[in-house]
C-alpha cells in the first residue's frame, strides 16, 4: 500500500515518468508476494492440527502458538498484520510528496524487509518456508537495488548501491536463494503490464551491484504456481448436533 499510494499521488508523472513506472510496477509485484506469503502461511498452518485422539482438545495447539488469533478468530487464516498480531493500517503508508524522500523511505523498507527475511530463514528448518523466503530474499533484493539505483540517479552520481546488502550477508549464502540467483532472478525487473511501465528501463540498467552482470527488464510476470485449494478443518467448526443429546435434554426439561 505504501508504493501503491505513492504512485497514485505522484505529481508531474509525465515529467518523472520512469520513477512513477518504477514505484507502480514494484507495487504490482509486491501484491503477488502478499499472495505468495499468504498461501505459504495457510499451507503451513494447515499442517498444525492433526486428528485428535480424544485425549486432548483438537485445538490444544492454540496455547503454544505466538498468535492465537490464527485459530480463534481467523480460522487459521493469514492476517493483514505483523507477527505480533498488530494489524496493518494506513498509518504505515509514507507519502510525503517528495520524490527523494519517498524513494529513500522505500529503500529503507526493502532493506529492513531483507533483514527480517534472513532472520526468519535462519529461524526455521521447514523446507516450504525456506523455499518461499529464499525466493523473496532475491526478489526483495532487486527492489532494494532498484530504489538505490533511482536514488543514485537523482543524487548526482552518489552510488547508493554501495550500501547493499543490509545486513552484510550476500543472498547466495542461502541455498534456497542461491538457486534463484543461478537463474538470474537477481538482475531481472519484471514489467507487470503489457501496455504500461515502459520507462523502468531508464532506471533499471547498467550492471548488477551484486555480481556485475547486466541488469535487464523482462516483459511479463514470473512463472507462478497453482493457488492451493485448502480442505476444511473439522476442529474449526462446532460439532454437529447429536440426536442422543437432544433426547437427553428433552428428558431433563
Amino acid at each position: 500500500m505504501n508504493y501503491t499510494y505513492q504512485s497514485f499521488n505522484m505529481r508531474g508523472k509525465s515529467k518523472i515518468r520512469p520513477y512513477y513506472d518504477l514505484v507502480a510496477n514494484i507495487a504490482a509485484e509486491e501484491m503477488g508476494h502478499i499472495e505468495l506469503v499468504a498461501n505459504t502461511v495457510n499451507l503451513l498452518l494447515d499442517q498444525v492440527i492433526e486428528d485428535s485422539d480424544g485425549a486432548t482438545p483438537p485445538l490444544n495447539v492454540v496455547g503454544s502458538t505466538g498468535n492465537p488469533d490464527h485459530f480463534i478468530n481467523l480460522g487459521m487464516g493469514t492476517i493483514a498484520g505483523g507477527a505480533g498480531g498488530a494489524n496493518w493500517t494506513g498509518d504505515y503508508v509514507f507519502n510525503s510528496g517528495n520524490r527523494k524522500l519517498a524513494l529513500l523511505h522505500n529503500f529503507f523498507l526493502e532493506s529492513g524487509a531483507r533483514m527480517g527475511k534472513i532472520r526468519v530463514y535462519e529461524s526455521t528448518q521447514n523446507p516450504v518456508a525456506r523455499e518461499m523466503i529464499g525466493y523473496l530474499i532475491v526478489r526483495g533484493g532487486v527492489h532494494q537495488e532498484a530504489y538505490a539505483k533511482a536514488l543514485s540517479d537523482l543524487s548526482g552520481g552518489v552510488d547508493v548501491t554501495k550500501l547493499l546488502p543490509v545486513p552484510e550477508i550476500d543472498s547466495d549464502k542461502f541455498p534456497d536463494a542461491r538457486k534463484y540467483m543461478d537463474k538470474g532472478f537477481h538482475r531481472i525487473l519484471y514489467r507487470f503490464s503489457p501496455e504500461d511501465y515502459k520507462q523502468i528501463g531508464e532506471i533499471w540498467n547498467g550492471l548488477s551491484a551484486i555480481d556485475g552482470s547486466d541488469r535487464e527488464v523482462e516483459d511479463g510476470i514470473p512463472e507462478g504456481g497453482a493457488v492451493p485449494d485448502l480442505a476444511p478443518v473439522a476442529p474449526l467448526y462446532a460439532p454437529s448436533v447429536n440426536a442422543e443429546d437432544i433426547e437427553e435434554i428433552a428428558k431433563r426439561l
